[in-house]
């Protein structure tokens, strides 16, 4: 571990669940009675966008009901400990990270509590409902939509998820399926250019086999445990 300064860590929904965000992928997931295709492709919200409205204004009010855990303490522990680079990559539409303190990070599928002009791109902070129509505050149109990234759509920040994994000396995958790209693909790129690579999961991923090294357990423990690790090495 001497020689690691930069990390790039990735999580995905598997350290939510731990605070009682429902996973994509799991039984009962969050996707609760809808198919993907329904709510959550650019196709359904021009289908039937009072759906799709409805269906993230229930997720963005379940978050006053949730609070990070020993996971998200752990990485923004890091965060404000690390010396070296640390860019922490977030397939989750949860503000859980910021709430635990982490600041070092990026939401490639977008947020929850952001609302997104649909005519100008302009993002703003929302907490509330958004009902089909509401305005946008940089130009004006009613046409602000959820800030999610669908599927069919280019995740956020590309170019400097894409600069940081060429840099790192070890990248970390958390409570992630493997099975949604371009993230899954992540490990392979780190790996490429020459970084550890190292899975923290509660089963084996569809891509573990691209790991160096994969821990199975709960998020709670794993990230916790590791960050101790590191920090003290």
């Amino acid at each position: 571990m001497q020689d690691i300064r930069n990390i790039v860590v990735l999580t995905g929904a598997g350290i939510s669940a731990e605070s009682g965000i429902a996973t994509f992928r799991g039984p009962g997931g969050l996707w609760e009675g809808h198919r993907v295709e329904d709510v959550c492709t650019p196709e359904a919200l021009a289908a039937d966008p009072e759906l799709v409205h409805r269906f993230y204004d229930l997720r963005r009010a379940a978050l006053a009901t949730v609070q990070p855990n020993a996971a998200h303490h752990a990485l923004a522990r890091l965060d404000a400990a690390w010396e070296g680079e640390l860019l922490i990559v977030t397939q989750n539409v949860d503000d859980l990270h910021e709430r635990a303190g982490a600041t070092r990070m990026l939401h490639m599928h977008g947020e929850l509590l952001s609302a997104l002009c649909a005519v100008c791109g302009a993002r703003e902070p929302w907490t509330r409902a958004l009902p089909e129509g509401s305005v946008c505050g940089a130009c004006g149109a009613a046409a602000l939509r959820p800030d999610i990234v669908f599927f069919g759509e280019m995740p956020y920040q590309m170019e400097r998820i894409e600069a940081a994994l060429a840099k790192a000396d070890l990248f970390v995958s958390i409570g992630t399926s493997g099975a949604v790209y371009p993230a899954a693909g992540f490990v392979q790129t780190a790996a490429y250019h020459g970084a550890r690579t190292l899975e923290l999961n509660l089963d084996p991923s569809m891509g573990s086999v691209f790991f160096e090294q994969t821990r199975i357990g709960a998020a709670g423990v794993l990230v916790p445990a590791w960050v101790e690790e590191v920090l003290g090495r």
